[in-house]
């Protein structure tokens, strides 16, 4: 039987009995492009797509609504890109502005955010990692951060919706 927490509320044990999205689409917001990854919940990873450049933080939202319509995904994931001390960052904002609008676009599919703290730093160093094992073309930076933020919340998920 999985433990179900012993928070006096109860609020850890309803968090743990929550059943994950089978497939997801996470973002890790940028101003000039935004990563993408797909997410599954069987493995808990994600898996790079290509990202979508932006103008201004401003996505092409056909890009969104194709990809969306390929993956049919169960809920949306944001990355939230807070400082180290956990206080909102100036792209946090921009960034809770996206969550804000993939919500009002797509109302049928919850849309969490997740902390993204050196998730960029990470991905540098993984793809680092495979560069020098494999070598050849590699998936971009920040489509690799989007899957860390996939298997961050896969791991530990933050069920508070936008």
């Amino acid at each position: 039987m999985p433990d179900m927490g012993t928070s006096a509320d109860g609020s850890e044990a309803r968090a743990k009995s929550k059943t994950l999205p089978e497939r997801l689409l996470a973002f890790d917001f940028g101003t000039k492009r935004i990563g993408v990854a797909g997410g599954l919940a069987l493995t808990g990873t994600g898996s790079p797509q290509e990202p979508i450049s932006a103008r201004d933080g401003m996505p092409d939202w056909a890009v969104i609504d194709a990809l969306i319509s390929d993956w049919r995904p169960v809920a949306l994931l944001v990355g939230n890109p807070l400082n180290m001390d956990g206080t909102a960052s100036e792209i946090g904002h921009r960034a809770l502005k996206f969550a804000r609008r993939l919500a009002a676009r797509y109302p049928a599919l919850p849309v969490y955010r997740q902390d993204e703290r050196l998730t960029t730093r990470a991905a540098r160093e993984t793809l680092s990692d495979v560069h020098e094992r494999r070598g050849g073309r590699l998936p971009s930076l920040d489509s690799t951060a989007a899957c860390l933020i996939v298997a961050s919340w896969f791991e530990s998920p933050n069920w508070l919706r936008v």
